[in-house]
């Protein structure tokens, strides 16, 4: 979708789990910079330049979960039976009442999945997003003979932000760890059935964790009537890198910082369910 329309796919997970705060929350975004096309079920083949994680055989699963030892009634229930379970337990975490007006809330850990999927790709399935779109207009200013993002466009993320900021990584890990079979079955439909979902979600960390650090302003060009960025490097950077550089340098970093602590946490719970 065009960066003038600027509406979110979010991230989420990507933000709900992947960082109650991807932070991925980092969330995946709608309003995007170049051309979305009709959204899809299916993954989205991505630039040679910005590559998905690797799909790992089953054989070959770096991070695994352990299997839940919760009592059969808390076991989760089946995935599309969850979303009043997932939504109960989202709202003890941290952070939940803001998290709670930003959520769409149906079909909530397919979505996530679907935007976690997404987020490493070239392009997004706009209409299957957790979050809700980002407000107000995609925001540019005239630098000269340039046209470049506006700073007052970073402000629309403030929500999102603030969510991010009050999530507690180590709860949301534990939330995602209890739910893992349903997010591995969402994964499965997806068409995955060789691959491991925790794997995919540490490669897209580590994938947004690469985005390059890009100083304001941020140059854009209009060959019709998207924005692209002007930099083909930048252009060529997968949907979550591109929403993270569109979120501004301060609001990058926070995420950034924040997925280096998520990160943390899904080592560190791993090891100690081996």
């Amino acid at each position: 979708m065009a960066m003038n329309s600027d509406k979110p796919i979010i991230w989420g997970a990507a933000a709900v789990v992947v960082a109650g705060a991807i932070a991925l929350y980092l969330y995946a975004h709608r309003e995007r910079v170049a051309p979305t096309p009709p959204a899809s079920d299916q993954p989205v083949q991505s630039a040679a330049s910005a590559p998905p994680p690797p799909a790992t055989s089953a054989a070959l699963i770096e991070y695994p979960v352990a299997a839940g030892s919760a009592p059969d009634d808390q076991a989760p229930p089946a995935l599309d039976q969850s979303d009043p379970v997932f939504l109960k337990a989202l709202s003890a975490l941290p952070g939940a009442q803001s998290l709670e007006k930003l959520l769409v809330p149906e079909n909530l850990i397919r979505h996530i999945v679907v935007t976690v999927d997404n987020l490493s790709r070239k392009r997004v399935a706009v209409n299957q997003r957790p979050l809700k779109p980002t407000g107000g207009p995609f925001m540019t200013v005239s630098n000269g003979d340039q046209v470049v993002i506006s700073p007052q466009n970073y402000a629309r993320y403030q929500p999102f932000i603030e969510v991010v900021k009050a999530a507690d990584p180590q709860s949301v890990v534990r939330l995602y760890y209890h739910f893992y079979p349903l997010f591995q079955t969402a994964f499965d439909d997806l068409g995955y059935k060789d691959a491991y979902f925790n794997d995919h979600v540490i490669a897209l960390i580590d994938q947004l964790l690469a985005t390059p650090d890009v100083a304001a302003p941020i140059a854009l060009v209009q060959p019709n009537v998207m924005y692209l960025y002007a930099d083909p490097a930048l252009e060529a950077l997968s949907a979550g890198q591109k929403t993270l550089i569109r979120m501004g340098p301060a609001n990058e970093a926070l995420l950034k910082a924040r997925l280096r602590e998520l990160k943390v946490q899904l080592l560190a719970q791993r090891r100690e369910h081996p």
